[in-house]
């Protein structure tokens, strides 16, 4: 380290650190270790720079003190093979040298050092760079203490996002087992169903359930919103229209002599609506259709709350959207609801659908909207059943550009046949 300097009494300091001194010197080593001891610092001394670099992986070793000139590898080549060897610390490292060139701090910083020191040392000089070097290891510790408390926390987390990616994927399986059968044949019809979430889980439903051995019950639903809750709502109302348990549909009533009737839509609409305000209590609401078909006669008595249009494709490839609209479910009290009739004839096919379809969007933003769903189904007039819904999805698909839609995609189509009626022309 060159010239010995003598060793002079200062206060100690308050952080005391490990420091490794480096030095070729068994004279120069003593010297320094016993001013850092006498501040308060452990000091650990070797004239080798490979038992250098064995020590200086332990963590405790947060500063380095190393002369530039030694025999064996000099205090850049040190550096070099510090920063190369030693990644899981990182130790403050000060060259002390007596070259005062711009070249060599140059080369000292590139090699990995943090700080010079000008030889001869003065004792005042080192404890005050050693001081600023203590802050900077301190905040290095402090970051590397955040660091890791932060790689922790993100373990934490990911295990807990797994946990509950698999609870999803569970309430999706729960969520697809209400859905009743993709396709089902009934004397005079055919219902075919589509049910797709945006997410793992989402907030439309469609399904069907008997009321006469003439007339079935239709729905679709579509809450507000997206995910768990969405969800739940969505198989709470599918739960007040179930075939299971007729008894507790909200849509039929038993007459006095104990068979079941259909109420009319409107009238069910309306009792979900006071149910939603009265019991549920949610900032959520939801849009649907209620369809009461009669395959004997073809005529089909509905309401649109809310939710989009309904369309009939006609036997001639013409499409009829019907319904005035309506108000949503569970946003006033006393809301008004209209039901209405409509005519199908045998050939005919009535789509009842969630916005996920019409509002689906192009790469530019643009929506499908009621025209193009309208082009897709005449484009698709000559298949039926499941295989019309899936031509639909992938018209979207075509439509979006991709498979990943913002909004969850339902859809239920009734295909009259009508029962020994031949198709209207």
């Amino acid at each position: 380290m060159g010239a010995a300097f003598p060793i002079e009494t200062t206060d100690p300091h308050p952080d005391a650190l490990t420091v490794l001194v480096l030095d070729d010197s068994p004279a120069q080593r003593n010297m320094v270790c016993a001013l850092l001891r006498r501040w308060g610092h452990t000091a650990i001394s070797t004239g080798d720079p490979v038992k250098a670099l064995t020590l200086a992986r332990d963590p405790a070793i947060s500063l380095i003190l190393c002369d530039w000139m030694m025999p064996e590898m000099t205090g850049p080549e040190f550096c070099r093979c510090l920063r190369a060897e030693v990644t899981e610390t990182y130790p403050y490292v000060m060259l002390l040298t007596s070259n005062n060139e711009r070249s060599a701090v140059a080369e000292g910083l590139a090699a990995g050092a943090d700080d010079f020191l000008n030889k001869p040392v003065r004792p005042p000089e080192l404890q005050a760079r050693m001081n600023a070097g203590a802050r900077i290891v301190a905040m290095q510790q402090e970051l590397r203490k955040k660091n890791g408390l932060l790689e922790t926390t993100l373990d934490e987390l990911q295990l807990l996002y797994t946990a509950i990616d698999r609870d999803l994927d569970e309430a999706r399986r729960l969520q697809m087992a209400l859905l009743q059968d993709a396709h089902r044949p009934f004397n005079g019809a055919r219902v075919s169903l589509l049910l797709e979430a945006s997410g793992h889980v989402g907030g439309d439903m469609v399904g069907y359930f008997n009321v006469t051995q003439d007339v079935i019950g239709l729905f679709s639903i579509d809450v507000s919103g997206h995910g768990v809750a969405s969800a739940m709502l969505a198989a709470r109302i599918a739960g007040m229209l179930s075939e299971a348990s007729p008894d507790q549909n909200i849509s039929l009533i038993r007459t006095i002599d104990g068979t079941l009737c259909d109420l009319p839509p409107d009238v069910a609409a309306g009792r979900m609506n006071e149910l939603m305000l009265k019991e549920v209590q949610t900032d959520r609401y939801f849009t649907i259709c209620i369809a009461f078909a009669n395959l004997q006669t073809g005529v089909v008595r509905m309401v649109q709350a809310g939710h989009p249009h309904p369309m009939i494709l006609r036997t001639d490839g013409h499409v009829d959207m019907i319904g005035d609209g309506g108000p949503p479910v569970g946003l006033l009290p006393e809301m008004p609801f209209t039901s209405f009739e409509v005519q199908l004839h045998p050939g005919d096919r009535l789509l009842l659908y969630s916005d996920g379809l019409t509002e689906c969007p192009d790469p530019s933003g643009e929506m499908l909207d009621d025209d193009g769903l309208i082009a897709l189904m005449g484009q698709h007039r000559d298949t039926d059943g499941p295989a019309f819904l899936t031509a639909l999805r992938n018209g979207l698909v075509d439509f979006a550009g991709h498979e990943e839609f913002p909004d969850d995609l339902s859809a239920l189509l009734l295909s009259f046949d009508g029962r020994g009626q031949a198709p209207a022309r």
